[in-house]
This record gives C-alpha cells, structure tokens and sequence, in this order.
C-alpha cells in the first residue's frame, strides 16, 4: 500500500497496477517515501528512454510476493516486485529480496536452469521486473508457449499460460514441457 502511494504521490501522471489497490483513504505521512537514492539519479537514463512521458508508463507492483509462504515463515520466496513497462514492453524492473532463494535470482546467479509455472495462478505484477532484469543478463521469459508477455495497462492481469523463464538454453527447456501442460494452458 506504501509503495503504490508513494509511486502515485511522487508521479501522479503513472498508471499504476498492483496486486493491492491503491487505498481509497489517504495514507499516513509516516507510510510515504519521499526520498531518492541520489546515486541512481547520478546515473544516464538510456537513450532510447529519455524521451517517454510518465504518463505513457505503466508500473507493476507486488509489494509482498510470496504472502502465502510469508505467513507459513518459509521467508526465502518472499520477495518485493516492481516492473515498469512502456507500450506493453518490460523495460526497468527492481527485485528487492529482504530474504534469500527467490526463483529467478537463482536462474540469474546460475543456481538454477529453468523456472517453470505450469499453471494459471502467476500475475503481471509477479513477471515484469523479472523479466526485464533476466532479459538485461542475457536470460528470456515467456508463457509457457513461448509467448511474449504484455503489460499493456489494459491487459489482463493473469498469466493464464503459465511462465517459462531460462538464463540460457530456452529452447531446449521449451522443448521438454509436455504437450498436456501447454494443452491446458490457455494463453
């Protein structure tokens, strides 16, 4: 809710898309951030970006991915989701993990090979930083067809066909999901 607020207060021209709304009242003063981390901003913004409007920009937020393994204490799935796209395209994401273990950090640090959501339940909010930050190391995310994911502020917010996410070697890991789990994965 913090998050949200602080991203709508800071930048009210954003649409910004979250797992929780937006709170209707107003939030506490002591719940905002309105401060910037000056060395980013120290930082270019990338050519190919300078010119976009906030406006034209939508933010995808899971304040608190992982809720369910959070409150069974299995805190190394817990993560903090923020993806920002533009024109349906995931172009800055931010991955803050306050524990250890998360799914793609682990395809990103070569832990791991493949992650593979063979199911329905995984929300736009849940893929857009990954897959831009997996995507800046040389790594692909998609549904489970091989489908590339929008984040349109218009777009559905389920992932209905799943999520395929490697850090090399996609298409054989795309070869060996089943024809049964694609079948029942609709995009």
């Amino acid at each position: 809710m913090s998050i949200c607020s602080s991203l709508a207060r800071k930048f009210p021209k954003l649409t910004i898309i979250g797992e929780e709304d937006l709170p209707s009242e107003e939030v506490d003063q002591e719940l905002i951030e309105d401060s910037q981390w000056e060395e980013i901003l120290k930082q270019p913004c990338p050519s190919q970006y300078s010119a976009i409007k906030e406006e034209d920009l939508v933010v995808w937020v899971d304040p608190l991915d992982g809720t369910k393994e959070y409150t069974e204490g299995l805190l190394d799935n817990v993560t903090v989701l923020i993806g920002i796209a533009y024109e349906g395209k995931a172009i800055a994401g931010v991955i803050n993990q306050p524990y250890y273990n998360y799914e793609i950090i682990q395809l990103i640090e070569g832990k791991a090979s493949a992650y593979v959501f063979a199911s329905p339940g995984c929300k736009k909010w849940d893929t857009c930083a990954p897959e831009v930050i997996l995507h800046a190391v040389g790594g692909k995310l998609t549904d489970i067809h091989g489908n590339v994911l929008q984040y349109h502020k218009d777009v559905k917010h389920m992932n209905s066909a799943g999520v395929l996410a490697t850090l090399r070697n996609y298409d054989y890991y795309a070869s060996r999901v089943p024809e049964s789990i694609k079948n029942a994965l609709v995009p």
